[in-house]
């Protein structure tokens, strides 16, 4: 009986390779290894690997291969270069032979919904501007979603189990976390395992709003780029928590190499951000749902304003970061 643990999935030269697959390459052809894609944590015989980008947690560095503590070598997919749009439709394709979509209304989760046409779940508090966009785009694509009302009471009894799992504690790693939270529950409860997400478009594409005020939008891009995978690292662990995992073809070897390619100022440029990705989003949903510019996770989905508010009701009025310390210390009977 074979001892190769396998979290995630793998793809080898643009096939998905079953479990069968992997483990005779694990203790046959280690050399394959390095050429693997998808996104996965493999580990046998003293040996492991990770994805080349860190989606899935595990030991050991991004994109590397490890036996009995000595470096085997870096883990590349290597693709023939290939244009966005066909990148980013390889991406969603591979990935959509399961699972559920995180859809919140913006363009990187509506693209990936309708690519992958499979059911959608969208979270958020009662009336926030996230719940109300998801179910405008599902209306007007066609697609499946489950709607998903978050209440104070809810975020109140998921706090100090997210600030417990997540490696950075800070206001807006909470905030996300707690969003993604309900968001894995559901998938977990629902008999899902994987979540497909539209994560990592912002920092590829330049999706956030300070990216219009940056002196040097090249580094900035490639400074929030490389702090991808500690996101990641905290978004799976919160989803590990109810059994699921996300997998995001935004971070696809195919679609970082597009998007990597083209540069920094044609992606943001006068009052616009994510052209590239928009400009390929119109190809397939509607002009209007492929320009809309939405807000970030937490705030969209309203978890962030109740989290403020229970900071103040807790008598932190003016620091949620140490409300959020004071959780922490409880939790550890401080």
């Amino acid at each position: 009986m074979t001892d190769l643990q396998v979290s995630g999935w793998v793809e080898y030269e643009g096939k998905i390779l079953g479990l069968p697959e992997i483990d005779l390459i694990c203790h046959t052809r280690k050399e394959q290894i390095l050429r693997f894609g998808g996104e996965f944590y493999l580990a046998w015989d003293g040996c492991s690997a990770r994805d080349c980008f860190g989606v899935m947690e595990g030991t050991g560095p991004a994109g590397t291969l490890l036996c009995n503590g000595e470096r085997i070598g870096s883990i590349e997919p290597r693709f023939s270069p290939m244009p966005l749009e066909e990148a980013i439709v390889t991406a969603v394709q591979l990935r959509s032979t399961e699972g559920v979509v995180a859809l919140s209304g913006g363009v990187d989760s509506t693209l990936v919904a309708f690519l992958a046409q499979r059911e959608c779940v969208a979270v958020g508090i009662e009336g926030s501007h996230d719940l109300a966009q998801a179910k405008k785009a599902a209306g007007v694509l066609g697609l499946s979603c489950t709607y998903v009302t978050i209440s104070e009471t809810d975020l109140e009894e998921a706090l100090p189990e997210v600030i417990r799992t997540i490696p950075k504690k800070d206001p807006v790693s909470t905030g996300i976390a707690l969003t993604q939270f309900f968001i894995t529950r559901w998938a977990g409860e629902n008999g899902y395992l994987r979540i497909i997400t539209g994560q990592g478009a912002d920092e590829i594409f330049g999706g956030y709003s300070r990216y219009l005020e940056s002196a040097d939008l090249e580094a900035d891009l490639e400074r929030d780029f490389l702090g991808l995978e500690q996101q990641a690292r905290r978004d799976q662990a919160i989803a590990a928590l109810h059994g699921t995992y996300l997998s995001m073809p935004y971070l696809d070897a195919r679609v970082v190499r597009a998007a990597r390619a083209i540069p920094a100022a044609d992606k943001v440029q006068g009052g616009r951000r994510k052209i590239p990705l928009r400009t390929v989003a119109e190809q397939y949903i509607s002009k209007d749902l492929a320009w809309y510019e939405k807000k970030a996770m937490q705030y969209g989905s309203g978890v962030y304003g109740v989290l403020r508010k229970l900071a103040r009701k807790n008598g932190y009025k003016t620091s949620m970061q140490d409300y959020i310390d004071h959780i922490s210390r409880v939790d550890h009977g401080q």
